[in-house]
């Protein structure tokens, strides 16, 4: 399954582009996010992927969970957005 990463200065409609190509090739993709901002850009993000996606008879949905990850040797805990077809 491939991992977007998504920053506060995420672009939404660019992150959603890329999910919805990921969601249309592999059928389920992974978001995460680290802090507030980026979890806010995030579900802007999925949200407009789910608008470019129901043209084609795809309902999309978000499952979210926690994760540790590894930045600069330090842990933190990140966001994972699970992203797939209902």
């Amino acid at each position: 399954m491939e991992i977007l990463k998504v920053s506060a200065s995420s672009n939404p409609k660019s992150v959603a582009g890329a999910l919805a190509a990921v969601v249309r090739e592999n059928t389920s993709a992974e978001v995460q996010a680290v802090g507030a901002g980026a979890v806010n850009q995030s579900i802007k993000a999925i949200a407009i992927a789910r608008g470019y996606v129901a043209p084609n008879g795809i309902d999309l949905v978000c499952i979210p969970a926690f994760s540790e990850i590894d930045i600069d040797g330090e842990e933190r805990t990140a966001i994972r957005f699970i992203v797939q077809p209902r």
